[in-house]
């Protein structure tokens, strides 16, 4: 009867943290939903379940000092596609696949959703991505963290984790944006004087709105044009904070550079976040092909849906 009882709450307990991220436990306010030019934010709130999670961001650690970003070597060839961290705090580190880092040898791109457990400041590597095809630096640089790939260029990575196509996504969204790079770095676009007016026009409106409203959202949903941009929730409002800055950046260059007037209704954006959000069952199936959960000891932690 024990055994019986004890396999039961465990049972609960795993439908319990499954339902996190759908809409027994979440609020998508569409009419706190703030709009500026080619861009929509529309807040996530938690309406029930969360609970704590130790885990830190990687730009907060940086932040702090606790974690060291390094090369693992000096030929290309074996180590253009892995890092060297760090970790000398007490915390573990949610790296997550899309976060750009820039220094080293040539910049990258984090390939994948990583944990890093405290382990005394020994060395630990994350799989990473080439942003800058054209520079692999004799000297290593300092590594500093850049912040989010914006949607598009993340879908390709998430979807495909192939280093053409990434090329290739880059290659084109330079080119689209008329933006000389020497190196061929992805980073060049947030370089551009005129591109990076525009988007400091945006930032500074959303910040302006957003100080003034509720400070406890885990998540939001952007949309420009006639496209979802993204959905990005979190199981708590603190680690939500961690990345919202980046995430909005991301969401704002993807709108100042290749979004358009809003036209899509919030029943349209409904019909493609409502598969990941209805229940269990069909989250499961939408994220095998929209979007992912991320994991810390079975729980998820974080919900994504890619660009439309």
């Amino acid at each position: 009867m024990r055994s019986l009882l004890l396999s039961f709450l465990l049972l609960l307990g795993s439908v319990t943290t499954m339902a996190q991220f759908t809409y027994s436990n979440l609020v998508v306010d569409y009419d706190s939903a703030i709009t500026y030019k080619n861009l929509k934010i529309i807040p996530i709130y938690r309406g029930g379940g969360g609970g704590n999670i130790p885990l830190v961001s990687l730009s907060y650690a940086m932040k702090k000092g606790w974690a060291t970003i390094t090369e693992r070597g000096t030929a290309s060839t074996e180590n253009v596609h892995w890092v060297r961290i760090n970790n000398t705090s007490t915390h573990p580190i949610y790296v997550a696949g899309g976060e750009i880092l820039v220094g080293g040898r040539q910049d990258r791109m984090v390939t994948r959703d990583t944990i890093l457990m405290p382990a005394g400041g020994a060395d630990q590597y994350i799989s990473v991505m080439c942003i800058e095809e054209d520079r692999w630096s004799e000297k290593e640089k300092k590594f500093s963290y850049f912040s989010y790939a914006n949607p598009s260029l993340r879908k390709i990575l998430e979807t495909t984790h192939n280093q053409v196509l990434i090329w290739k996504e880059i290659y084109g969204q330079l080119d689209s944006l008329k933006i000389p790079s020497p190196t061929l770095t992805y980073t060049s676009e947030r370089s551009d004087k005129l591109l990076m007016q525009e988007m400091a026009q945006y930032r500074n409106y959303m910040d302006r709105v957003i100080s003034k409203r509720d400070s406890n959202w885990v998540g939001m949903i952007a949309v420009s044009g006639n496209r979802v941009l993204g959905l990005e929730a979190f199981l708590t409002k603190e680690l939500f904070y961690q990345h919202s800055s980046y995430l909005l950046d991301a969401f704002i260059e993807e709108a100042v550079s290749f979004g358009s007037k809003l036209a899509k209704t919030d029943e349209e954006i409904a019909q493609y976040i409502d598969p990941a959000l209805i229940s269990e069952a069909s989250q499961q199936q939408y994220l095998k092909t929209h979007g992912k959960l991320t994991y810390y000891q079975l729980k998820p932690f974080r919900l994504t849906l890619f660009s439309q």
